[in-house]
């Protein structure tokens, strides 16, 4: 029977991979609810620098790859969860003494000025080499790739949101062009007025009222929404 002492319980976790078949659900939730099958052939992994790459969600067998080039750092832009990806993804970082970071972003929105300066203090106190992902590696990634080029490398914003390209299967036209549209009103604005790009953000960029004046198409909608059913 359980106690009654009115204190709460902490419920089991999801996938306890030292559990009698722990580790195989957690293996058929990484590959069949996250779509990991996909990811076996094609893990969108690319250079954003010489010391960061970007990429979708990695599998257990993608950390060969990831000991080889020394990384010391995967942030997570999925955020902390208790879904077979992510206890696998930990236990991987933990077997092999990588720091893994936790940073949530979202695809469908723009990006908050709390985000952005998370980000520049992250790439400012993470060790590298490092790699960051979300689950396809198209959007988050791409966001976040920006991020650095122009935060962390101090590149040009027009240089930089060529880390949002169909390249990576980003594309513009559904509710992730959201991202998109936010570089876009920098520029627009920068044209007019030249403005260092985190002066905008904190004075001039409302998030909420570039939301709104966003439209995007309803085919690319579909596709990224209903078809490819991106996070």
């Amino acid at each position: 029977m359980a106690p009654h002492d009115g204190l709460p319980r902490m419920s089991p976790p999801k996938f306890d991979l030292a559990a009698s078949g722990g580790r195989r659900r957690a293996l058929w939730d990484l590959m069949a609810v996250d779509h990991g099958f996909i990811r076996l052939v094609y893990v969108n992994r690319a250079r954003v620098s010489e010391k960061l790459y970007r990429s979708g969600q990695p599998l257990p067998i993608h950390f060969r790859f990831i000991v080889r080039r020394g990384i010391k750092t995967i942030v997570n832009l999925r955020g902390r969860n208790d879904s077979g990806w992510y206890v696998l993804e930990r236990e991987s970082c933990e077997k092999h003494g990588i720091a893994l970071v936790d940073f949530t972003t979202k695809s469908r929105d723009t990006p908050s000025k709390e985000l952005i300066h998370g980000a520049k203090r992250l790439f400012e106190t993470i060790r590298y080499p490092a790699l960051m992902h979300c689950k396809s590696g198209a959007d988050r990634a791409g966001l976040m790739g920006a991020l650095y080029r122009i935060l962390h490398e101090g590149r040009p914003v027009e240089e930089a949101v060529e880390q949002l390209s169909w390249r990576y299967g980003h594309m513009r036209q559904a509710k992730v062009g959201m991202i998109d549209y936010f570089f876009e009103q920098y520029r627009r604005y920068n044209r007019e007025r030249p403005t260092p790009f985190l002066d905008w953000v904190d004075r001039v960029y409302d998030p909420a009222a570039v939301k709104a004046s966003f439209m995007s198409q309803w085919w690319a909608n579909l596709i990224v929404d209903k078809i490819l059913r991106r996070e």
